[in-house]
């Protein structure tokens, strides 16, 4: 099968991307993180504190900033136990347990890893991974990599004025075992989810942030130490205090001509133990070809393209209330996250609400990232969608949200919530019991043509960014949300006549309120 037509496959007939009779291994299963053995380790401060109120003190991060930033970003927050079914009064049904994150992620596998290069004063200068079932950093390179990190980004960042660089990698078996092939497009969209949080976390630490998406990739997991075959890093974030900061040097790609065999040349390979408790990995040839089609190896290839987006007024838009920015407490919001199935309640709804979850969702948006470099107010790459059912002074219907101009834009009158129903794949949600279902868009082609197989990737890992802070916005407004696969995605982009405007739907979000199903739950920090 050709790469274009595996694409396709994942899109629009997920069901041909798993074999018909293949059945889960359960008992084969791996860790949802990555546990190093026989390697130096730094515990981290457990007083995590309850609120980011983002009042830290400016100056050179510490350690225990690290070590709360780190958390809330991708730490094991909670231990959680519930039953699948109701009480029945004889006997529980089956029950079952989890480590929760502040970030969803497909069947709760969490493929993605995080691993930072840090220069603090309290530990050896080097690369770390973050050990998340422990809460405490593993070092695997110690050393002073400012230049070989600024020539893996093509000399566009200023690596010495950063106190760390955050790598996001894709370790490939941790979901794939469980959803084969269907596992490439989970994996963006996870890595999405969690740039996403920690863009906001790094916000109520003052960290200036910097995503970017374009890099030597052999280069960067021979840092690491990782082998492509297993795990392959998606982005590179670096951090540091300094507001003034240059983060995006358009010219310097251009003048630096190394590449990534004479850079993993300065290096010695590492080869560390670790354990994932599976007794056998499966090949996933797909996933490895696709990986390998999307790698960059010069930084003569990497491109900006962010354009300036003008506001464009149709007649016929629905001007949204401008309204106060939603205010809230990221860590009590992160706390409170729950994924309902059935347990959204149809409430009542105002316009000023729609307003402030919209308004907050695309304000917070916004980043810093290579592919725009210093536009102000680039074109989204990724566009969102809803159809509402019952909010006061808004008619039913299917609508295209303009952030820029605070609008709803109709593409389709009336309830729309039995299409939407008839679109899900699994009946584990009543949409008729959701009074938002978003929908984020984006290009049909992946961005194929501006970044070739890695666009795909970029395209669902901004779609994750994008869900992340509408998860959070929803959050903070008293309500929750899902993140759904399950659809029929023509005919959803039938319903948002999309097919025209070269868009395809990517995800699908029901918001509402809700009530939680009933649980045991402890948190894992003191």
């Amino acid at each position: 099968m050709s790469l274009k037509a595996f694409l396709h496959q994942l899109q629009y007939e997920p069901d041909k991307t798993k074999p018909q009779d293949a059945e889960v291994d359960w008992e084969n299963a791996p860790l949802p993180y990555k546990l190093y053995r026989h390697l130096p380790v730094f515990p981290l401060a457990s007083d995590i504190p309850l609120q980011l109120t983002g009042k830290r003190e400016r100056g050179k991060p510490t350690l225990r900033d690290i070590g709360y930033f780190l958390w809330y970003t991708f730490g094991l927050a909670q231990l959680s136990q519930s039953v699948a079914e109701q009480y029945s009064g004889e006997e529980w049904a089956s029950s079952f347990q989890h480590c929760r994150r502040f970030v969803p992620s497909g069947g709760a596998l969490y493929p993605s890893e995080m691993y930072m290069y840090l220069k603090l004063e309290e530990l050896p200068n080097g690369i770390y991974h973050y050990d998340a079932a422990h809460h405490r950093l593993v070092l695997l390179r110690e050393g002073q990599f400012d230049s070989y990190v600024g020539k893996a980004l093509g000399d566009r960042c200023e690596v010495t004025s950063c106190f760390a660089v955050a790598f996001v990698s894709t370790l490939f078996w941790k979901n794939f075992y469980k959803y084969n092939n269907f596992s490439y497009r989970l994996q963006g969209l996870d890595a999405g989810l969690l740039i996403g949080q920690l863009l906001e976390v790094a916000k109520r630490f003052d960290f200036e942030t910097g995503v970017y998406f374009q890099f030597l990739d052999r280069a960067i997991n021979h840092l690491l130490g990782l082998p492509e075959a297993e795990e392959s890093v998606y982005a590179v974030i670096p951090l540091a205090a300094d507001s003034s900061m240059e983060w995006f040097r358009h010219d310097s790609g251009h003048n630096n001509r190394v590449s990534s065999a004479e850079l993993c040349s300065e290096l010695p390979i590492l080869k560390h133990d670790h354990y994932m408790r599976s007794k056998k990995v499966l090949d996933y040839p797909m996933l490895t070809e696709l990986n390998e089609a999307s790698l960059l190896d010069s930084a003569l290839s990497f491109k900006q393209l962010g354009r300036e987006q003008q506001a464009v007024h149709q007649n016929d838009d629905h001007l949204l209330p401008r309204v106060n920015r939603l205010t809230y407490d990221l860590a009590a919001v992160c706390r409170q996250r729950y994924s309902p199935e059935n347990e959204f309640v149809l409430e009542a709804m105002s316009e000023s609400d729609l307003a402030a979850l919209l308004q907050e969702s695309m304000t917070s948006y916004p980043y810093r990232n290579d592919l725009d470099g210093s536009i102000q107010s680039p074109i989204p790459r990724v566009r969102l969608y809803g159809c509402f059912y019952g909010v006061e002074g808004i008619r039913d219907g299917a609508y295209h949200y303009d952030g820029l101009a605070h609008a709803l834009q109709l593409v389709r009158t009336g309830d729309q919530r039995p299409w939407l129903q008839d679109g899900m794949s699994l009946d584990n949600v009543n949409l008729f019991q959701v009074p938002l279902s978003f929908h984020v868009a984006g290009d049909r082609g992946h961005l194929h043509a501006e970044l070739g197989y890695r666009g795909y990737r970029i395209q669902q890992m901004e779609t994750g960014m994008l869900v992340q802070r509408l998860l959070l916005a929803a959050g903070a407004s008293g309500m929750e949300g899902r993140p759904l696969l399950g659809f029929d995605v023509s005919s959803m982009n039938e319903l948002y006549g999309l097919p025209p405007l070269g868009q395809t739907s990517l995800i699908q979000i029901p918001i509402g309120p809700c009530r939680n199903r009933s649980r045991l739950e402890g948190s894992l920090s003191q």
